[in-house]
């Protein structure tokens, strides 16, 4: 049996790309609307974004408010005159943001390993609408017990509710099993510690921790993910398919 008997994943920065979906939405949206798309330009939007997101984990905010400010609050960092299109320039970009599922490399093969040993759930904070795509088109899907989205629930991360209703829906109620895995210091590591579980920081950039938020674990790499999750015998049999995990957690 595995140390963590279930292992919930963030989506966005943990099994896909997101940097790289974001900068080439961005980037056509902005195109079509004949606005700057350049390296500033995509510097601006991220900073404007990253602020509403924390915002929003922190409960400043909502999530329809955000999406109606945030290319408001990009135009006026860019000094760019006011269109009254803020909220088609939104609409746009999640649009195009939904076509892109760019998988970290290596994601599917983590996926395969882990789900042999435990269970596996997504709890993410995106958008419906582009999360569901992509989650389906990248074929995380078939991999996970559950895929719980904030919308759809009414509570976000790092809101301790979130993550009760995800383990309520798995039957999930042995805790000290649970592990949450996450990129985002904020939303996912103070989210989990919120619901009393061990979390593991995704650092995949090797960034530095600047908060005062401190993970169980840190790790830049599925396979270090693998030796925290994983019982040395399973970390022997990695490879070897249709092995049996328990649902208990």
């Amino acid at each position: 049996m595995a140390i963590y008997t279930c292992v919930l994943l963030d989506v966005d920065n943990t099994l896909l790309d997101f940097d790289a979906a974001e900068r080439q939405a961005l980037t056509d949206m902005l195109t079509e609307y004949e606005l700057p798309h350049d390296a500033r330009a995509c510097e601006v939007y991220h900073a404007v974004n990253r602020e509403l997101w924390d915002a929003l984990a922190k409960g400043q905010i909502t999530k329809p408010r955000l999406f109606q400010q945030r290319f408001g609050r990009f135009m006026r960092a860019m000094d760019l005159p006011d269109n009254g299109k803020a909220a088609q320039m939104n609409d746009r970009y999640e649009e195009l943001l939904s076509t892109h599922a760019d998988l970290i490399p290596g994601a599917l093969t983590a996926l395969e390993e882990l789900s042999e040993v435990a269970t596996l759930a997504i709890v993410s904070n995106g958008a419906v609408m582009v999360q569901e795509a992509r989650i389906r088109d990248s074929g995380v899907e078939r991999y996970m017990d559950g895929v719980y989205i904030s919308e759809k629930i009414g509570a976000a991360k790092p809101s301790a509710k979130l993550f009760e209703h995800v383990l309520k829906d798995l039957g999930i109620t042995n805790r000290s099993r649970v592990l949450m895995v996450g990129d985002d210091l904020l939303a996912d590591i103070k989210g989990g510690q919120n619901a009393g579980l061990d979390t593991c920081w995704f650092n995949l950039k090797n960034e530095e921790n600047k908060s005062a938020i401190h993970p169980k674990f840190e790790v830049s790499s599925y396979e270090d993910l693998y030796k925290i999750v994983m019982e040395p015998e399973e970390l022997e049999n990695i490879g070897v398919r249709n092995r049996r995990h328990s649902n208990e957690a």
